[in-house]
This record gives structure tokens, sequence and C-alpha cells, in this order.
């Protein structure tokens, strides 16, 4: 299947079976999964030269039993390997944050928000690896730390230098 560039076993199964009605080759299909399908063709030979002999009688032929192709497909065997490693409790995120030299209560907030949305980014992608994400969460917890004071500082800075005393008795 491979060498003939066939993808799916319908069509191989049907190349065979055209390749059967031409009479290029004798086909036998066996409809029993474990058993392999047989092929009955004529057996090519190659010579360098001309022979002058002729053969009589009947010509050789070549029975070929069908390999069986595996049952297995090849983009669903190694599903197992990819299941998302998720923290199996609080406890095991608990210490990772305290290794990262985080605040315990960040690693509390992080595992709560993420298993109330079910472990899952953006509401769609499951997360693969728990660890990256607690990373991602870090990075984005300091930039909001840096947000808060630069807000906090815009709020007690007057923008518009106005003054608080304000006589309202004077015209404009």
């Amino acid at each position: 299947m491979a060498m003939a560039k066939i993808g799916s076993k319908a069509t191989y199964h049907r190349c065979l079976k055209g390749l059967d009605n031409w009479k290029y080759i004798h086909y036998m299909p066996s409809h029993n999964p474990y058993k392999g399908s047989q092929i009955k063709m004529l057996k090519f030979g190659t010579t360098s030269g001309t022979s002058t002999e002729t053969t009589t009688g009947t010509s050789t032929e070549q029975v070929a039993e069908q390999a069986l192709v595996p049952n297995i497909n090849i983009n669903k065997h190694n599903k197992n390997n990819n299941k998302p490693k998720l923290p199996k409790n609080e406890n095991e995120v608990l210490d990772f944050f305290k290794k990262q030299k985080w605040p315990a209560v960040e690693g509390k907030k992080f595992f709560n928000h993420y298993t109330s949305i079910g472990w899952k980014v953006g509401g769609k992608i499951k997360i693969v690896e728990w660890h990256s994400t607690a990373k991602n969460w870090m990075l984005k917890a300091e930039e909001i730390k840096k947000q808060k004071t630069v807000n906090e500082l815009s709020q007690k800075r007057d923008n518009l230098k106005t003054i608080k005393n304000k006589d309202y008795g004077q015209p404009l």
C-alpha cells in the first residue's frame, strides 16, 4: 500500500478487484481478518538476452499470500502518551509555587481557577502541561501588579492640573 501510495484499505481492495476483473491477477479474497487473501499472478522473469527456446504447456504462476494489514490506526495508537499532565491535588500545586518562591495564596488561586474551568485554556483547549501554565500565571500576575501600581499613581496625580479649592463665583 505504501509503495502504491494507497492510503485506505478500501482503495487497496478495490484496486485488487479491478486487476482481477482485467485478468492481470487472480484475486481470492479472504473475509477472515486473521487470514490473508491469496493472489495468483504470472511470474515475470528477467533475462539479459533473447532466448530461442520456447516453453510448451502452461505458463508458470506464482501464488502469493497477501500480507495482513494491521488493524491499528497509527494516529490513535500513541494516544496514551499525550495524556494531560494535571496536578493530583492542591498540595502539588502549592509545592510547585513554593519552589518558584511564590506565595501559597497565588497557588491556591491558580488551582481553584483552573479546577473551576475544567483545566482548559480559553474554555476550549485542555491543558497538556500544567507547570508551564502555572509559570504563565506567575508572569501575568507580575504584569498585573505593575499595572496596578501605575494606575494607583495616575489616580493620585492630578492630570488636568486643577485646583481642589474652586471659587464658582468667578467667571470663566
